[in-house]
């Protein structure tokens, strides 16, 4: 059951405030190094196969770790309780943070980083407890504001480090991150209630997502709705690799254009992400996933336009309104997703759903840099309308499935 009948509301808001302030802090913090890794390790090989390798690895290294690991921590924090899961996270992201700031040798950085994803993953474990807290009918909203403080917190944390590294060496860029995660998790360790896991429901109950033979997947549309967002995700991250060139090629415009493009696609989504999940907040499944087709659609035509257009001026304003289109997404999926499972499995579901979306990334970097470069920059949106194209029929087959049945036993009022 959810814990937000004990916890009085109002304390409740807090604690999701806090939550967002902690989140928007250590992400910021691990965003003030993100953009500069290319210029810090340049400086640490002169072999251009060793470079063109690390270059990579420093970004995926940590998605492959959390992959990989995600849902084992989702079962610990169900288990034990997802506040000590934040507390590992958090303690986690400082001391590999302190580590790449003592550690100059680009092989060393690189198994840091994979180890950042594999023992610091974050975001999960904050999505499991702030469930845990927080009524069933507003999940969406959590999982907005969650996302709308990583997206703020990269914002600022980019523009921290370039304003670090203008005036310092990269060194103080990951000792500072260090001591900011440091300070987020006593912060956490001390301010946050403890919240005692939930025990599984009994096989028998039928009535509970718990119930299907003690299994998220069996009877469930898990899977369906996490094919669904790592498609929508994949389709977002195929322009990531061709964006910069593709923008500077094509419209010919100064570097500054090209990061306010960029910057409108996330703004869009911060402005837009808690409008929609109230509008989502009290919708059913089939509700939800006929409204979304017509997002998917929206993004479809968008993307069109940011394609085939050769105005900087229209491009700038599809790119904004696409980001305010996916403010509808995934903060909307990941709480179809969460309600998917009982309270007693809402660490795993989430972990495996954070390992979704990081697979999801990988995939999508990587396939949209393989297109660029075999079918020309030209195509970029193409594929991405195909992309959105494709996650239109699970949508449309989720549609017709028995809508999730809320767990019989969460307090009133939820």
């Amino acid at each position: 059951m959810s814990h937000a009948g004990v916890i009085q509301g109002s304390r409740v808001r807090i604690l999701i405030y806090l939550l967002f302030a902690i989140q928007l802090v250590s992400m910021g913090a691990m965003e003030m190094s993100g953009p500069f890794w290319p210029v810090h390790l340049r400086g640490l090989t002169t072999s251009e196969s060793v470079f063109s390798f690390a270059s990579i690895a420093v970004y995926v290294g940590p998605m492959l770790g959390i992959i990989l690991t995600s849902a084992f921590w989702g079962r610990i924090g169900d288990r034990y309780g997802h506040k000590l899961m934040m507390i590992r996270a958090l303690a986690g992201l400082s001391l590999t943070q302190l580590g790449l700031a003592l550690f100059s040798d680009i092989w060393v950085i690189l198994i840091l980083r994979f180890l950042q994803g594999a023992f610091a993953g974050y975001i999960a474990p904050a999505q499991a407890y702030g469930v845990s807290i927080e009524a069933p009918s507003r999940r969406a909203r959590l999982f907005a504001i969650l996302q709308i403080s990583t997206n703020v917190g990269s914002l600022l944390g980019a523009v921290v480090g370039g304003l670090i590294l203008d005036y310092a060496t990269f060194f103080w860029i990951n000792i500072i991150a260090s001591a900011l995660c440091a300070v987020c998790t006593v912060i956490a360790a001390v301010t946050l209630p403890d919240v005692p896991p939930v025990k599984k429901a009994p096989a028998a109950d039928k009535a509970t997502p718990a119930g299907r033979s003690g299994s998220v997947w069996q009877g469930s549309p898990l899977l369906s709705l996490l094919g669904v967002m790592g498609i929508l995700l994949l389709a977002r991250m195929l322009p990531q690799t061709a964006f910069s060139l593709y923008v500077s090629s094509v419209f010919e415009v100064s570097h500054s254009v090209v990061g306010l493009c960029y910057g409108l696609l996330a703004l869009g989504f911060i402005l837009s992400a808690t409008a929609w999940s109230r509008y989502f907040e009290h919708r059913g499944q089939q509700e939800t996933l006929h409204r979304l087709t017509y997002v998917v659609l929206g993004c479809i035509a968008l993307t069109a336009v940011a394609g085939i257009t050769r105005n900087p001026l229209v491009f700038v304003v599809a790119y904004f309104i696409w980001g305010v289109l996916l403010g509808a997404t995934t903060p909307v999926l990941m709480a179809l997703i969460s309600k998917t499972a009982d309270s007693s499995q809402q660490g795993h579901v989430l972990g495996i759903a954070q390992g979704t979306a990081q697979f999801a990334s990988i995939a999508g970097i990587s396939a949209g840099g393989l297109l660029s470069q075999v079918y020309g920059l030209q195509y970029t949106y193409l594929f991405v309308c195909l992309a959105y194209g494709v996650a239109l029929i699970p949508i449309v087959a989720l549609r017709h499935w028995p809508a999730v049945m809320q767990p019989s036993h969460a307090p009133p009022g939820d």
